[in-house]
């Protein structure tokens, strides 16, 4: 069995490991978060139990601000669900690569899937390489509990840092996404720089045009589905 997957992306040891990116954008991302919903009001036992079931930054940053105006529950429903609407795009895109696993590993991926782990995930998937199941637990499992941790040590210390970002904070989960970038598409660039630069520059463009129109969440959506259709009209066409 060991012989079906690349060296490197096997044991859950090796997806711990993949997760080093993850884990530093969301220490400082995460204790922000945690900060944040200390000096909201909230107590910590509310920060941890948030970041437990839902499990997403930019969604429980925007949870914390509707709750602080005292926002419906139904609008704070209903705007989660549309930030997080994305999941689906990621989780279709890499559901082929998983169509041998079982229902319920399947599931158990896609429940941890974050915007980071995806990042991480998809430069094996990109460059061809073949992955366990194990090496994503490894990897959605840590990401998922440093999650946790960090936004409760800015619980912890929120009453001590009323502005997380005087320290830079904020930046941290950007960094880190450019990173993961980088590898990403630095493969690409080599094989195809072309396609690779089109696809880039039209999920830019039909970015920032949705965005006159239309939320941010919903522009989002947009602009990754005209790159996807990019991408295989340019796979076509060759």
């Amino acid at each position: 069995m060991k012989e079906a997957y690349s060296t490197g992306y096997e044991t859950f040891k090796q997806g711990v490991i993949a997760c080093v990116p993850t884990i530093l954008g969301y220490f400082g991302i995460g204790i922000a978060a945690g900060i944040l919903g200390k000096s909201s009001g909230l107590s910590i036992m509310s920060i941890v139990l948030m970041s437990v079931i839902i499990y997403g930054g930019s969604s429980q940053f925007i949870i914390i601000g509707m709750l602080a105006t005292n926002s419906p529950f139904s609008a704070i429903v209903f705007t989660t669900f549309l930030v997080n609407a994305r999941h689906f795009l990621m989780s279709l895109s890499v559901a082929e690569y998983f169509r041998d696993f079982s229902m319920a590993k399947s599931i158990g991926i896609g429940t941890l899937l974050t915007d980071e782990s995806y990042g991480v995930l998809m430069n094996p998937i990109m460059n061809g390489k073949n992955v366990s199941f194990k090496w994503v637990n490894g990897l959605n499992i840590t990401a998922y509990l440093v999650w946790i941790f960090s936004t409760l040590v800015g619980a912890l210390i929120g009453n001590l840092i009323p502005n997380p970002n005087q320290f830079g904070l904020d930046f941290a989960l950007v960094a880190m996404f450019i990173g993961l970038i980088v590898l990403q598409i630095e493969g690409q660039l080599k094989v195809n720089a072309k396609k690779t630069l089109l696809i880039i520059l039209s999920v830019i463009i039909s970015l920032y045009i949705l965005s006159n129109f239309i939320s941010i969440e919903l522009s989002v959506l947009g602009a990754t589905l005209f790159g996807c259709g990019i991408g295989v009209f340019l796979d076509g066409d060759e």
